[in-house]
């Protein structure tokens, strides 16, 4: 990073991720802290006069956000990022291909009918990444109304090309690379393959910025629930990396790769851990030639938390676990803990006016070595008007023991696990994968497999698909019923059990094919809910009622082309030369996007019978 000056060779760029929309949207206390800190960071984007924002993922904190706030973010948008100011960058690339998903594949400030002062390029989070039929998210629907350019979206689950958007201004030139969120592990086995290409433009590919913004997990997870940074390229310049909430914004060479990166974190806390008790940022990039500067900007409206550690072993002089009135030394030296914390808190506030009055507090007590807790509701009840996360100021744990070498079994009193807001985020495709591990034999799964059947349900919790897990077991059991006739198995309950096993662990050991059968249970979960939902709107339309549901997949599905070539002169371009407007919006008037947007709606499938077994004329051996 060094010093630039701002001028027509430089491009200014603000940086934010992980903004949560509707975060805890119906607590009474904290239920306007994403929306305001969101109006702060376009303010900053205002007045800093940037030339676009460059948002890392998971805008909304759920994937189906509520009508509120959908409004809040419009009302924002709106407010923030129309008006007169020119835009003083020009795209180069082929925009058909940059927004190839979208009916309308053009960015937003070179639509006549939209009149944009700060264009907002944004990839998709893990939260709110493009779920059913139609495999349509939220931010599609701010790009279909012209506030934001939703980018980075992987059209195949195979192979990923990744295309940039190819940015001038001046003498400067960058290219937008974006990601948007894909399951951690299929995406390390993907750059395991070789799967995942990064196009370079074929012109003076030396004289680009090269930019990467992604939404994946940085920190070790597990053995492949991550993205190592050095499996990225080694020609980028700087990665903005999205999904973790610490805040690290200055930017950090990898000296393996001798690319920068990025992390701005959250702007807003989601879970009362250390990483989310670090200051909160947004970055303000400066780009001229190959050169940057980063400078962080402090959020002013963010709740502060304050967090601390006490282990009460570490104090034998103040406590003796023997001590009848152990119990009340221990809340009375809390409450000093607590009333300290809440101190320094009312003075951070006192510095600024902008920051909501409650502090968010945590106090983690491990009382190992034979404390005992106490009642944590009767604690909270003292602070209810004063901090404004009650319920869970207090956490109680025991340190993990380590288990001694020589010894044989498992003391499980001692092991006390984590909660998932302690720490790493505990899955629900790893609850199921744990829940049959230690399951008993008898209730163990002899057809379907841990990891499909964790899929399934991670669907049915997270995407609200409530057909994936029948559609799981029906779709393996159908493929093991033809594996069964192709074998032309005795009808013997025992071969037909031993040739099923077989079955099932070569589908273990086959994990792009389990991930395929995954895939089609889900498009037939969402065929499935698509008839559904046109057989309710057939019944509403004959007793002649009005729908006046929420759900999305009531809405038209019709979206307009618009006028094609007559937008060639385009009022949003303002500050370029035409040339340089008109070869930036090729592709326009085709109509490859609209039959690659038909070719990603899934027909329906045809279902079998119900009362289903594994061989056709013999009962079923499924439990």
């Amino acid at each position: 990073p060094v010093l630039l000056r701002d001028d027509e060779d430089t491009f200014k760029i603000l940086i934010a991720t992980d903004i949560h929309l509707g975060y805890l949207e119906k607590d009474p206390v904290r239920g306007n802290d994403t929306f305001v800190t969101f109006n702060e960071i376009l303010e900053h984007a205002q007045k800093n006069e940037v030339d676009f924002v460059l948002l890392g993922g998971d805008l909304f904190h759920e994937n189906k956000p509520s009508r509120r706030t959908v409004h809040s973010c419009l009302e924002s948008l709106r407010k923030y990022c129309m008006g007169d100011r020119p835009v003083q960058f020009e795209i180069l690339s082929d925009q058909a291909v940059n927004f190839h998903y979208s009916k309308f594949p053009w960015v937003n400030y070179q639509d006549r009918n939209l009149n944009i002062s700060i264009p907002i390029f944004s990839i998709h989070g893990n939260h709110d990444d493009p779920t059913g039929t139609d495999a349509l998210c939220a931010l599609d629907i701010l790009s279909c109304a012209g506030l934001l350019n939703h980018f980075g979206r992987s059209a195949s689950v195979e192979k990923i090309d990744i295309s940039p958007i190819l940015l001038r201004k001046g003498r400067t030139k960058i290219a937008l690379y974006g990601l948007g969120a894909i399951p951690d592990e299929r995406l390390y086995r993907m750059f395991v393959n070789k799967k995942v290409t990064m196009l370079r433009p074929k012109e003076d590919e030396d004289s680009w910025f090269n930019l990467f913004v992604i939404h994946q997990n940085r920190s070790k997870h597990g053995a492949t629930n991550y993205i190592p940074e050095q499996f990225l390229d080694d020609f980028i310049n700087l990665v903005v990396w999205g999904h973790e909430h610490e805040c690290k914004i200055a930017p950090f060479e990898n000296e393996q790769q001798h690319f920068y990166i990025s992390q701005p974190g959250s702007s807003v806390v989601t879970s009362l851990s250390p990483g989310e008790a670090v200051k909160k940022h947004i970055g303000l990039l400066h780009v001229k030639g190959k050169k940057m500067k980063m400078h962080k900007i402090a959020l002013e409206t963010v709740r502060t938390f304050h967090m601390e550690n006490i282990v009460l072993a570490d104090h034998p002089d103040l406590f003796n676990p023997d001590n009848p009135k152990v119990t009340q030394a221990i809340q009375a030296f809390c409450m000093e803990k607590v009333e300290l914390m809440l101190d320094n808190a009312e003075r951070e506030r006192l510095a600024n006016p902008r920051q909501p009055d409650k502090p968010l507090i945590r106090l983690r007590v491990d009382y190992a070595g034979g404390f005992e807790p106490f009642s944590i509701h009767r604690f909270s009840q003292k602070y209810v008007d004063r901090v404004a996360n009650p319920k869970d100021i207090i956490h109680f744990f025991r340190h993990r023991e380590q288990k001694e070498k020589n010894e044989s079994d498992v003391n499980f009193g001692k092991l006390v696990s984590r909660p998932a807001s302690e720490g790493m985020t505990l899955r629900v495709e790893d609850l199921v994968k744990q829940y049959f591990q230690t399951a008993e034999k008898k209730v163990q799964l002899s057809l379907l497999t841990e990891r499909g059947m964790g899929e399934a349900v991670q669907e049915f919790v997270d995407k609200e698909e409530k057909d994936a897990i029948e559609e799981l077991v029906k779709f393996q059991l159908e493929k093991t019923q033809r594996f069964l006739k192709e074998r032309r198995t005795d009808a013997e309950e025992e071969k037909i059990d031993e040739e099923v096993r077989r079955f099932r662990e070569s589908r273990k050991k086959n994990t792009e094919e389990e991930d395929e059968e995954v895939r089609e249970a889900m498009t037939r979960a969402r065929a499935h809910r698509s008839e559904d939902a046109a057989l309710s709107d057939e019944e509403l339309m004959d007793t002649g009622m009005k729908s006046t549901g929420d759900s999305d997949d009531g809405l038209p599905a019709t979206l307009t082309q618009g006028r094609g070539r007559a937008r060639s002169r385009a009022r949003g371009a303002r500050g370029q030369n035409s040339t340089a407007r008109g070869s930036s919006r090729r592709g326009r008037g085709s109509t490859s996007q609209e039959s690659a947007t038909s070719s990603r709606t899934y027909k329906p499938v045809s279902m079998p019978a119900k009362n289903m077994s594994i061989m056709d004329g013999r009962p079923s051996i499924c439990p």
